[in-house]
């Protein structure tokens, strides 16, 4: 009885916080027709009170999670205004493709939009399920803040499909559902997973308060057969994420997990559910936990770290206001810290796989990164903007990409083993967690913060010159990989001949250790290390391997050449193609095989086991 009457409590808080913003600007009638979904179109109908005059409509741009302006404004097609029983013509703006002008004749009240939202390949839907994030089928007014917009959203599903999301239902009438009208910033926080194959599993930890589940899509049945095992360490999870952050900003929360090979994979994060995709068979594959510890895990803390607790130049009033990106490394960094953290804890990793994690990120961003000797990892976050998560094609050791993940996991790592030394074991990162991420649960909301304000808390924990200490690393072109947290905490990275039990951190990373080489699958070279044996072969980005020493390629055929190399002087010859010639390319080489690994430093504790030690109580 109490879990209801606090639930409810906070559910009308946030109810009366859209009423009182509604009054700003009458509510906006948002409809998806989804029922086209296997034709990858979404007929959209939005309706909303206007007056006479000039009216300048938005299409979301900077989009909260993505950090930057990707808008997919290009898949919006078949835009019609109408007003009065008549057709209302419009303009695009000549300098902002997302920004449309139109002009409300004399008399007409109401203004009705109809367009569909073609749904990219490899996008977020396929004949047996949608992901439906809102501002992709959104417009909304110029002038106004997106919290003090209010939506009324409905979506019609195909015939037998069921749903899952954070937003508060209204009603359901058939296929048709209607959600409580809402501000249009938690609307496009809410995303709604639908499909025919779906299923949803309680998470709620016993004692809990708070309602935790796991909505899955799946482009078919069995694909949603997940394993009484992997159902504990998902509520372990939740379970510890209480520990670390002490308190809780939402309602209820949601996973929203789609397992499809046909839409694109990644996770999104949410202030009440996160938009996690894997491949459609993660949950009965053996590795599943694995998977999910690290996609689900990150994206939950992020509830936290992200959502609630937001860089401030991150945190804009509506979708065409620009973001400043520097303290990504906060934002993602820490986050990519807590995930694996929290996923250690629950279960989901064991501690040889946590350690694993730790070594193939470090052993990446040592001489695997070349890119760190002329750009720090602070400009890795300040140009997402114009660069996006990837930081272009080719090369990527090179151009260096979204660093402030990896490196911010290192970061933060050594920022747990400081809090530890210089309180004497008297505080950990947890209670930096507590503090920056607590306070009383009033629903979803942001609080900002800048660097300096960063600093003064970490400070309030543990007495530390925390601003050199992050100056130091943001602006460092150090080749060296930043392990003095792996140390800080009684470990260190070794390469040698054992295999790795796990892939590398991004993709196959293995051969970049020994002759500077990362192929694909299908044999595409994704990246030749600059100033590598490989690259001094003349391989680079974009070519096609097809030959090993005579013979045609595999992946374990190349595993078996440099092996070789370890015995004397047993160069690889590689057959590649490149823009349509063949080209043979021998690589001079002798170091055998290099793995990364985590090995103990006896002279030290090992504080890094007993950081990822569970903290809650497990089923």
């Amino acid at each position: 009885m109490e879990n209801c009457r606090l639930r409810l409590f906070v559910f009308l808080a946030v109810i009366c916080s859209v009423a009182a913003a509604s009054t700003a600007a009458e509510t906006i009638s948002l409809k998806v027709d989804a029922t086209k979904t296997p034709q990858k179109i979404l007929r959209v109908h939005l309706t909303m009170a206007v007056k006479a005059g000039p009216l300048t409509l938005y299409y979301p741009k900077w989009i909260p999670g993505e950090h930057g302006p990707d808008g997919p404004i290009a898949s919006l097609a078949g835009l019609k205004f109408e007003g009065g029983g008549k057709a209302i013509p419009w303009k695009r703006d000549l300098l902002d493709a997302f920004t449309f002008h139109v002009e409300i004749p004399s008399g007409v009240t109401q203004l009705e939009a109809d367009y569909d939202y073609i749904e990219p390949q490899g996008g977020s839907a396929t004949d047996k399920l949608l992901v439906l994030e809102w501002n992709e089928v959104a417009l909304y007014p110029a002038g106004t803040a997106a919290e003090q917009l209010s939506y009324e959203a409905k979506l019609v599903m195909p015939d037998g499909w069921k749903f899952g999301t954070s937003l508060p239902v209204e009603g359901q009438s058939g296929n048709q559902v209607s959600f409580v009208p809402i501000s249009l910033d938690l609307l496009v926080d809410s995303p709604v997973i639908a499909g025919e194959y779906y299923r949803a599993i309680d998470l709620t930890p016993p004692g809990e308060p708070i309602h935790h589940e796991i909505d899955m899509v799946a482009d078919s049945e069995a694909a949603l057969d997940m394993s009484p095992e992997i159902q504990k360490q998902m509520t372990n999870l939740v379970a510890e994420s209480g520990k670390l952050f002490g308190a809780r900003h939402y309602r209820d929360y949601h996973f929203l997990f789609t397992l499809s090979d046909h839409v694109a994979h990644f996770g999104l994060e949410h202030h009440e559910s996160n938009d996690s995709r894997l491949p459609e068979r993660t949950l009965i594959s053996p590795d599943a936990g694995m998977a999910l510890g690290g996609l689900l895990a990150h994206e939950f803390a992020h509830s936290w770290n992200g959502k609630f607790r937001r860089p401030a130049d991150l945190t804009v009033a509506y979708y065409e206001e620009p973001m400043k990106t520097d303290l990504l490394w906060g934002y993602e960094g820490l986050t990519d810290f807590v995930g694996p953290l929290l996923a250690a804890r629950s279960g989901l990793w064991t501690p040889e796989q946590y350690h694993q994690y730790l070594a193939s990120i470090a052993a990446m961003l040592g001489p695997g990164r070349p890119g760190r000797t002329w750009r720090p990892l602070l400009d890795t976050a300040v140009a997402v903007p114009g660069f996006g998560f990837g930081g272009g094609s080719g090369y990527p050791s090179w151009r260096r990409g979204s660093d402030y993940y990896d490196e911010g996991d290192l970061l933060w790592l050594e920022v747990a083993t400081i809090i530890h030394r210089e309180t004497h074991g008297l505080k950990s990162i947890d209670d930096f967690c507590h503090a920056f991420h607590g306070g009383a649960n009033q629903g979803p909301q942001v609080r900002t913060y800048t660097f300096e304000q960063l600093v003064s808390d970490l400070n309030a924990v543990a007495p530390f010159d925390w601003a050199a200490f992050f100056h130091t690393r943001l602006d460092s072109t150090s080749a060296d990989a930043p392990v003095g947290g792996i140390e800080n905490a009684g470990w260190k990275v070794v390469m040698n001949g054992e295999p790795a039990k796990l892939p590398g951190r991004r993709g196959n990373m293995d051969d970049i250790y020994s002759i500077g080489l990362q192929v694909g699958s299908d044999g595409t070279v994704t990246d030749a290390l600059v100033g590598g044996p490989a690259f001094e072969a003349g391989i680079s980005s974009g070519m096609k391997v097809i030959g090993v020493n005579g013979r045609v390629y595999t992946h374990d055929l190349l595993e078996d050449a440099i092996k070789t190399t370890k015995d004397g002087d047993h160069p690889v010859t590689l057959l590649v193609v490149v823009n349509d010639y063949f080209q043979t390319s021998t690589i001079h080489y002798n170091g055998g095989e290099r793995y990364p690994h985590l090995v103990r430093d006896d002279s030290k504790p090992d504080y890094l086991d007993d950081m990822i030690k569970a903290q809650a109580a497990h089923l």
